[in-house]
């Protein structure tokens, strides 16, 4: 492929990346930033899309420069704890005024600056872009893989297509508001989506802030979270004060108890079984070599929301369990939490760019198959079963 053809499957991936549970919690803010808008002249809806593009691209072209002159990979900035604090504060002062039904918006003295009326659009592609690091989406992994062995040029030009196209759908919004102009712009059904939005935001905040507290703390937090998504369901369902503002809630509800339905365990399943994993090392490589083993390695941390959102499915499927069994795989995981320079040598090594990315090695020790971004437990399971029938 060319790097035209990178160009623009590095905007699809940018696309999609709107589709991750790493960008969700900027959702609220975004959606606010277009509602503020929507309903103005052509020449002000345009200045709020640059505003927001803006937002976006500098935090990539920031990235992207990292990247080409200091050698960082996708995610590095989100090994630095204080960073993580600092975002989860963020994210958890924003979602407490969306809450309280306030919305989200800079605070006043953002106004007074000279055009302070698109500080808020910034902001949200700035955060929208921020939220999209910890993690790769469809795509993304290979094109991030192909920039890393291109010019300073080149890989700032990939970033910023990334970034365009994560800009790209609500860009589309502002310059046809037609497709949302006619949904209402108050009452109290609105309220209710501002405070479940909110939520969201709290919900990332406790992820992150997770990620640098002890265990007994995290688990405090998110039970205070949970704690408080049941207060707000019971007090919306109850207090109402119409059909509209008590549907929110029963759709929240609903797809509560579908989610808890379908990651319930089938009658019958095993559910103590699970991966064996050891820590990824040069000698356990020589051991399943030596062994004729093939490998599965999984590159992951603590601040990766889709690594987590794998390892909670396709890595505890019974299908993939078994596959592993079958070929006497050897599990190793690469823990790249805090920075360190041998496991990134590694991901560089077996064509990773980013989180999440794993990757099959046949009895040779030889690559089989890589697998960046999300994937399926049956595409892991096959490659597994196909890497345990090499010779």
């Amino acid at each position: 492929m060319t790097l035209w053809q990178y160009l623009l499957l590095a905007t699809a991936a940018g696309v999609l990346l709107n589709l991750t549970p790493c960008v969700l919690p900027a959702l609220p803010i975004k959606l606010r930033s277009i509602g503020r808008v929507v309903g103005d002249g052509h020449g002000r809806r345009l200045l709020a899309g640059a505003a927001l593009l803006a937002g976006t691209l500098t935090f990539f072209g920031g990235l992207a420069i990292a990247t080409a002159w200091l050698n960082w990979t996708w995610g590095t900035i989100f090994q630095s704890p204080g960073f993580r604090v600092a975002l989860a504060l963020v994210l958890g002062g924003l979602g407490v005024w969306s809450l309280v039904a306030r919305g989200i918006q800079p605070p006043q003295w953002a106004y007074r600056v000279q055009g302070a009326g698109y500080a808020e659009p910034y902001l949200a592609g700035l955060l929208a872009a921020v939220l999209s690091a910890p993690c790769t989406g469809p795509f993304l992994g290979g094109v991030l893989a192909f920039a890393l062995t291109q010019s300073p040029a080149a890989i700032v030009a990939i970033f910023l297509a990334v970034g365009l196209g994560l800009a790209l759908p609500y860009l589309v919004l502002l310059a046809r508001p037609g497709l949302i102009a006619k949904m209402p712009r108050g009452g109290a059904w609105l309220v209710r989506i501002h405070q479940f939005l909110g939520l969201i935001l709290l919900a990332g905040a406790a992820f992150f802030a997770a990620t640098v507290l002890p265990g007994h703390a995290a688990a405090f937090l998110w039970s205070g979270w949970a704690g408080l998504v049941t207060f707000w369901l019971l007090r919306a369902l109850i207090v109402g004060p119409d059909l509209g503002a008590r549907l929110v809630p029963g759709l929240v509800l609903a797809g509560t108890v579908v989610s808890a339905v379908a990651a319930w365990p089938q009658p019958g399943a095993d559910t103590d079984a699970s991966l064996a994993w050891q820590p990824l090392t040069e000698q356990s490589l020589q051991d399943a070599r030596a062994a004729r083993r093939p490998v599965l390695i999984e590159f992951t941390a603590d601040w990766c929301i889709n690594c987590k959102v794998l390892e909670q499915t396709v890595y505890r499927d019974v299908r993939v369990i078994e596959a592993a069994r079958l070929a006497r795989a050897a599990t190793l995981r690469a823990d790249l939490s805090q920075p360190d320079e041998r496991l990134q040598a590694y991901l560089r090594e077996f064509g990773g760019a980013g989180l999440p990315f794993a990757v099959v090695l046949d009895r040779q020790g030889r690559i089989h198959k890589r697998l960046p971004d999300l994937f399926t437990a049956d595409t892991l399971a096959a490659a597994l079963r196909a890497a345990g029938d090499k010779p």
